[in-house]
């Protein structure tokens, strides 16, 4: 819970502040980025909600802090639903889980909905009002969980509602030794018609990437950042092989989708004749930077 006694001065006067927990994982700055900026190295309120939209997207940025470093000096009166508002839709049949793990450093978690089972990609907080909402959603099928660093409350999730966790080998801990389905080699894995597990070693030797329909939830492995203007592969924060990131994205110029939707960093959207192009560009300057 945020303490007021810990208030960031950069925050502007007004009833919703960024406490001096804050550890700078841009949750806030991308889901509310009209209330909440960077400034130094930490996250502050730069504006005050002032339309019921506004306060509605601070709240569930709120909500989704990790380390709980967003409150408000008055106790808010909506909460209960702006806990009914999440998971948020991002387009079609995914949802953005909202919820944000510290253990995970705050990465993002995705709930995909589907006739033939839903999919939890990567681990949110284990809270009772996401668990309430992803209920009454139909259930978790599969918990698929790109790499070793976001699985987060993971058991939690299998012990309720049963499901079958996915992760690759190479990225098995003591942590996740009993994870139900455990991937091999480099191969792409098709877990049913419109799920298909791509392995994309770099940022971690397992990492892996899920494509559904047109949209391709990247982990660890691509994101868009907002500071460079352009898709990137994060360097500073390849773990295992920087030459092997690289090869592992040009991988992804095989496959066609309009969405990256990352652990860490921006969602980016574009269409299918321009994605190609950005991951190209992408490419070139790993390559530059190697």
């Amino acid at each position: 819970m945020a303490q007021i006694q810990k208030m960031r001065s950069q925050n502007v006067t007004g009833d919703v502040y960024v406490d001096s927990t804050c550890i700078d994982c841009d949750t806030c700055r991308w889901m509310a980025p009209e209330i909440f900026h960077r400034d130094g190295s930490q996250s502050a309120v730069f504006a005050q909600p002032t339309q019921e939209k506004e306060r509605l997207h601070a709240l569930q940025a709120l909500l989704s802090c990790p380390t709980a470093s967003i409150g408000t000096v008055e106790k808010p009166t909506e909460i209960r639903q702006v806990q009914q508002s999440l998971p948020i839709l991002v387009a079609e049949n995914v949802y953005h889980c909202g919820y944000h793990s510290e253990k995970s450093f705050g990465a993002t978690s995705y709930f995909i909905q589907r006739d033939d089972g839903n999919v939890l990609v990567d681990s949110p907080q284990f809270t009772p009002p996401l668990v309430k909402q992803l209920e009454a959603m139909g259930g978790i099928k599969y918990m698929y969980l790109t790499h070793q660093d976001d699985v987060a409350d993971h058991a939690q999730f299998q012990s309720h509602f049963g499901c079958t966790r996915i992760l690759h080998q190479d990225d098995i801990s003591t942590e996740t030794q009993d994870v139900e389905l455990t991937l091999e080699g480099t191969d792409p894995y098709t877990l049913a018609p419109d799920l298909l597990i791509i392995p994309v070693p770099g940022h971690s030797q397992g990492h892996t990437v899920l494509l559904h329909k047109n949209f391709l939830f990247t982990g660890d492995h691509l994101a868009w950042s907002a500071g460079a203007n352009r898709l990137v592969g994060f360097r500073r924060y390849c773990w295992y092989s920087w030459d092997e990131q690289i090869q592992s994205m040009k991988k992804l110029l095989n496959y066609n989708f309009e969405w990256i939707l990352p652990g860490h960093g921006r969602r980016y959207h574009a269409s299918l004749k321009d994605m190609h192009p950005q991951i190209q560009d992408c490419i070139m300057e790993m390559e530059a930077t190697g």
